[in-house]
């Protein structure tokens, strides 16, 4: 395997069973072209979004790459008025991370994390592991272990 991302050392020490799956040079932009670059059903693959809220905490959704965030239903979720995107710029300097490849494991700090309750719905999904070109495939029960997260509807 090329070089562990940061994600994938995080998992390991912690001894946390995943798949790796790679779609380095597919050229892949969108969650979409990822989901079909890995020959795998959108539904269980997750885009990571940074959000803020009225009172300037932020929050992570994750959801599927094939669907959008609600911003109502995600504000309620997390009991805030209103929550927006955050900016691309800001990413990096709040996650340490890039847009596009976004882990919900391993952030700067720990932020309150949401998960679509469609994920409910698979025994595994799959997400960015901290680069673009790589991704992790995980059971919900063995991330829950290395993050805390609450599963709710905020997609559509």
């Amino acid at each position: 395997m090329e070089d562990k991302t940061n994600v994938m050392r995080i998992l390991d020490k912690n001894k946390i069973k995943y798949t790796y799956h790679n779609y380095v040079n597919t050229g892949a932009i969108s969650g979409l072209d990822v989901a079909r670059a890995l020959s795998q059903d959108p539904a269980l693959v997750f885009k990571t979004l940074v959000t803020t809220g009225k009172s300037a905490a932020h929050y992570v959704f994750l959801i599927p790459v094939n669907r959008e965030l609600d911003l109502k239903k995600a504000a309620k979720s997390v009991a805030e008025k209103k929550i927006e995107m955050i900016k691309s710029k800001d990413l990096l300097a709040l996650t340490g991370y890039i847009h596009g490849g976004c882990s919900p494991i391993g952030m700067k700090k720990r932020f309150k994390t949401v998960i679509d309750e469609s994920a409910n719905n698979h025994e595994t999904i799959i997400f960015s592991a901290g680069k673009i070109g790589y991704q992790i495939e995980i059971s919900l029960a063995e991330l829950k272990r290395i993050i805390d997260f609450e599963l709710c509807d905020v997609s559509e």
